[in-house]
């Protein structure tokens, strides 16, 4: 779903972009600059890449047996001329090294987003076989979401967009957090609903930060 709604709103930005300079910068031999927060088995960064041909992806992670797994499903798919895979802690290490190819166009995620208190509550299989930490997101489920906006305002090109997979409360504490956080430049705009019509992917957007100063 989340691979789905990128692609439908990347096509849309082509065909009508909200800030029109962008088309100009935005050639069709040029796909977009992705970066994957959280890329895990490379299965969503991956499937952009098959279905943008210009694309280039950048993704992290912070553990290592995920970075070398996204690193092999990209060679057995011929996409590792157009990967850079990091072994990264998006909390902890410095955001320039997330630029080997300039600011990015399109950020995506689907981080840990279940709020601690939930997390006894998950069926017995996730807790038996997967990992818990890419799971448990802090005790409003945004901590590391909130990391990510915070490096999307220095990383992400004017009117570049992050797509996050949420808990359905997440829309309404994500648009009031930028809102109380004005200099990150950052918008919701947009939330979609999955299959079971639930609020559950947000479409986050980068202001133009002309006339603007960082203090």
């Amino acid at each position: 779903e989340l691979v789905s709604l990128i692609l439908d709103e990347e096509c849309r930005k082509r065909l009508t972009s909200a800030c029109s300079k962008d088309l100009q910068d935005f050639p069709e031999t040029r796909g977009p600059v992705i970066l994957e927060v959280g890329c895990g088995s490379g299965a969503i960064g991956l499937s952009l890449l098959k279905k943008l041909p210009h694309s280039q992806l950048i993704a992290i992670d912070k553990l290592e047996a995920a970075v070398n797994l996204t690193k092999e499903n990209a060679e057995r798919l011929h996409l590792q001329e157009r990967i850079h895979i990091f072994h990264h802690d998006i909390s902890s290490c410095p955001w320039e090294c997330l630029l080997p190819w300039g600011l990015v166009d399109t950020i995506i995620s689907n981080p840990p987003y279940i709020f601690h208190e939930d997390m006894t509550c998950l069926a017995a299989e996730i807790l038996c076989f997967e990992d818990l930490g890419a799971l448990d997101g802090g005790n409003d489920g945004m901590s590391v979401i909130k990391e990510i906006l915070n490096v999307a305002s220095y990383i992400l090109k004017d009117c570049g967009s992050v797509y996050l997979e949420v808990d359905p409360r997440h829309p309404e504490m994500v648009t009031n957090w930028l809102s109380s956080h004005p200099d990150l430049f950052l918008f919701v705009s947009a939330t979609h609903k999955d299959f079971c019509g639930k609020p559950r992917f947000l479409h986050i957007q980068k202001r133009r930060e002309e006339n603007h100063q960082r203090a």
